[in-house]
């Protein structure tokens, strides 16, 4: 697998990253200036069972801390990914619950 390195595409409001030329994404929606709720993570079928979604929520997780942003882990995925990786939830929103959504 050729390594691609995770893009934002603000204008899709999704988080891209291209694994031999297929696309995944973790959809968010823009919460205020700090918080972006992580809405879905969709993976190629082709790809499933090889790690590029939890690689690539990873890569969102960086990104937040990088960019000083909170996240609300609305995606069961991501929420899935949080619970086995629990020091990530360093950029989990304590401003916004899932509930509030």
């Amino acid at each position: 697998m050729n390594e691609n390195h995770m893009k934002n595409n603000k204008h899709r409001q999704q988080f891209e990253l291209e694994t031999d030329g297929k696309l995944s994404i973790v959809a968010y929606q823009q919460v205020d200036d700090e918080t972006l709720a992580l809405t879905h993570t969709e993976v190629d079928p082709s790809l499933e069972g090889h790690g590029v979604g939890s690689k690539l929520v990873e890569e969102v997780l960086q990104y937040a801390e990088q960019n000083d942003l909170k996240i609300v882990p609305l995606c069961p995925f991501v929420d899935a990914y949080l619970k086995r990786h629990p020091a990530w939830n360093r950029v989990v929103s304590t401003a916004y619950n899932t509930s509030d959504f």
